[in-house]
């Protein structure tokens, strides 16, 4: 078995320095081969024998791209655990699986949790194993500097990006046109619009207690960092103007009832409102097209895709929701077949065709993005080039955007406030403050500065 030990002296350099930043990863000075786990010390190699590799994944759809690798891969086999997206779960189960040394060798990990995850020491480099280092060139660049820790990859890569999540909006255009309205161009057309709606009976969209990483993409659209880094020092930056201006916004609807309180995102009512019409936009990332597609049937070929209302008009701001990863995870006795896998899956054009058309990703890889299928009409919508949307929306996501080093607990944070805020014991603007708050608290737990 790879031992996966690794000493206080690369434990310290991580938490003094562990960043993701979608423009630069700050570097971590020193520290030699004996300071790195197995696989990042040469040692990854391949098995003599047959290997079966156990992966974590809540992509629709992706037993059909298993099915492929492990026709063709007889001596690597991979068996695919199904599980709920991340903070609804999978990163709890996986962090107790860990403790227990019972974590599975691949795992489906988004960028803004890789840096809890290595703070927490359930990440395995792969830097060393065959064919990683020069596969950084086959992704779009800011997705692999989120896999990368250090200056250039010095502290290692630590997991296969997979694809990202610039945002847009899904709407009815059969309502729309029916009412008369066009796809709004900015927040606050979208709000009259929810005024309107409400008279026929209608929201205009959904606001999930449950989803705090989609609240964290307004924010990012906003150009509203979380996070900042001063020297080797974190500032916590969830309470600023431009957050302020998305919760108080948001706020209101809620306060107003033009938003519906009581469906969290991915449920079964959710489903129903949008089949009935009760619900008839959503703000989402591009994955979120087959999310509708496979759950909303009834629905095929009334939806649209528009960019994101803007803040001011004429602007192309646009956030991010999730995106994922490939992790090989901590204690895996077979890095080099389970690093193989997680670049295949990524990257060969077959199987980024599948993760398209079955679980709806928007690849990470350049490969990816001459799918054909992001070129053609999309007849649930219409017939409409949705991905043309998304393009334009992945040239105007913020790339200085931060992502803390203990986001997980943010996440939790901001969730449990919104919980709050829907039950009537505080508002939007409060919960940023208590996050904020809670945040700082968390990265001094961990060792780590802050500063004001």
């Amino acid at each position: 078995m790879v031992t996966r030990a690794r000493t206080s002296l690369a434990r310290r350099c991580m938490l003094g320095t562990v960043a993701l930043t979608l423009t630069a990863v700050t570097a971590c000075g020193g520290g030699g081969g004996d300071e790195r786990d197995g696989a990042a010390d040469g040692t990854c190699e391949p098995a003599s024998g047959k290997v079966t590799l156990d992966y974590w994944s809540w992509v629709p759809g992706i037993q059909k791209a298993i099915d492929l690798w492990n026709k063709e891969n007889p001596d690597i086999q991979v068996k695919v655990k199904t599980v709920p997206s991340g903070n609804a779960g999978t990163y709890q189960n996986l962090s107790n699986a860990l403790k227990a040394e019972k974590a599975p060798d691949l795992g489906q990990v988004e960028y803004d949790s890789l840096a809890s995850f290595r703070l927490k020491e359930g990440l395995t480099d792969i830097s060393s194993c065959p064919g990683v280092k020069e596969a950084g060139g086959k992704f779009v660049d800011w997705t692999w500097s989120q896999v990368e820790f250090g200056a250039d990859g010095k502290d290692g890569v630590w997991a296969v990006p997979q694809d990202t999540g610039p945002m847009a909006l899904f709407y009815r255009k059969d309502v729309y046109d029916q009412l008369d309205m066009k796809a709004p161009a900015t927040w606050d057309e979208y709000a009259e619009q929810a005024r309107k709606l409400k008279k026929e009976g209608k929201f205009i969209t959904h606001f999930s207690q449950t989803d705090p990483n989609w609240f964290t993409g307004l924010l990012w659209q906003n150009k509203a960092t979380m996070f900042e880094r001063d020297g080797d020092a974190w500032k916590v930056t969830v309470d600023r103007p431009e957050s302020r201006q998305v919760a108080d916004y948001w706020q209101k609807l809620i306060d107003d009832k033009l938003v519906a309180t009581d469906l969290q995102g991915f449920s079964p009512a959710l489903y129903k409102a949008w089949n009935t019409d009760e619900v008839v936009t959503w703000v989402s990332a591009a994955w979120g097209y087959s999310t509708i597609r496979d759950n909303a049937k009834s629905t095929d070929g009334k939806w649209a895709v528009a960019p994101m209302p803007q803040w001011k008009a004429g602007d192309q701001q646009a956030g991010n929701w999730g995106g994922s990863t490939t992790t090989v995870m901590h204690g895996t006795e077979h890095p080099a077949e389970a690093a193989e896998f997680a670049l295949w899956l990524n990257t060969d054009p077959e199987a980024l065709a599948i993760l398209n058309r079955e679980g709806g990703l928007y690849p990470a890889a350049e490969a990816g993005l001459e799918l054909p299928a992001l070129r053609q009409p999309v007849d649930f919508y219409g017939g409409q080039k949705i991905f043309d949307v998304f393009a334009q929306a992945s040239a105007g996501v913020d790339t200085g955007f931060t992502w803390g080093p203990t986001m997980t607990d943010t996440y939790r944070y901001l969730s449990d406030g919104t919980a709050n805020v829907i039950g009537g014991k505080n508002t939007l603007g409060e919960v940023l403050e208590d996050t904020g708050a809670q945040s700082a608290d968390s990265l001094r737990k961990q060792s780590l500065d802050v500063t004001e």
